[in-house]
């Protein structure tokens, strides 16, 4: 394979110190690692400040409507079963706006990355609360602060059947870039939930109280382990990072669709015109 860069050296319209920084950088690394093609590479995200990142990868992209990063990605990945597809956005943008995409997708088990840049506020739009924004966090808007229990996604995603359930911290690039390459390598649908300091409109949650609330998985952990992984989803004193549940043996969307039962050409090399379209569907 050619020698592609995935790094592009471009001006990033995101604020100094922003947690969106050591994600990209761990993202670019854990591509060049795997030996990817970056014009076998797809990222898809809506709107918000993470989900700028498609346009700071030199891969493929798409941009779109805000919440809609996951359903694009399912059907770029549909379309075309030999790219590696990335949905990538924010906390607000994927759990908010978003929600009931990432709750049917989990259902399909597409084999996809679903990052989210989980900052527990709105930054794009100045600071709202987002729907994992913290009890009592006060914004422009929630001025005497948030009265909603936070949403949480890890059991969540649990629930409903996930086959990859991962949270990492910005502020530990070996272990988010480790978790990538896991979820990248993985068979099916894949969340990785990123903590990340937005350093503009979140006072509360800043790096250090990351970095005080959260801790490592050890080594002894099984990853396998579906009761394991929901105590540890649910517990929320102190949030443990890491692969929490994997299951391998689930097979994914892509391989199990209608699509590709009889003929297992990739739906973008069959499909030539409206009625071909059609066709398929009908």
């Amino acid at each position: 394979m050619a020698n592609f860069e995935f790094d592009e050296s471009i001006d990033i319209a995101w604020c100094p110190g922003c947690g969106n920084f050591s994600i990209r950088k761990a993202l670019i690394e854990a591509l060049q690692e795997l030996n990817l093609d970056p014009t076998k590479v797809v990222l898809s995200s809506g709107i918000g400040q993470a989900a700028k990142m498609p346009q700071y990868v030199n891969s493929n992209f798409f941009n779109g409507l805000h919440g809609r990063g996951l359903p694009v990605a399912v059907a770029i990945k549909s379309a075309n079963p030999e790219l590696t597809v990335i949905a990538e956005g924010g906390d607000g943008d994927m759990y908010g706006e978003g929600g009931n995409h990432f709750i049917h997708n989990i259902r399909r088990n597409p084999d996809i990355v679903h990052i989210v840049h989980d900052n527990m506020v709105y930054g794009l739009t100045k600071g709202q609360a987002a729907p994992t924004s913290e009890i009592n966090f006060k914004t422009p808007i929630q001025v005497n602060g948030v009265i909603n229990e936070p949403f949480n996604p890890m059991p969540l995603a649990l629930s409903l059947g996930a086959t990859f359930v991962a949270r990492v911290f910005s502020g530990d690039i070996p272990t988010v870039k480790k978790v990538l390459k896991a979820a990248i390598e993985h068979d099916g649908y894949a969340l990785v939930d990123i903590f990340q300091p937005c350093v503009t409109f979140n006072k509360t949650n800043t790096f250090k109280w990351y970095k005080d609330n959260s801790y490592n998985l050890d080594e002894s952990y099984d990853s396998s382990d579906f009761a394991a992984a929901m105590a540890k989803a649910l517990d929320t004193e102190k949030y443990a990072l890491g692969i929490l549940y994997q299951n391998k043996n689930k097979v994914s969307f892509n391989n199990r669709t209608w699509l590709y039962q009889n003929d297992p050409t990739p739906i973008v090399k069959r499909v030539r015109n409206i009625e071909q379209v059609n066709s398929l569907i009908h």
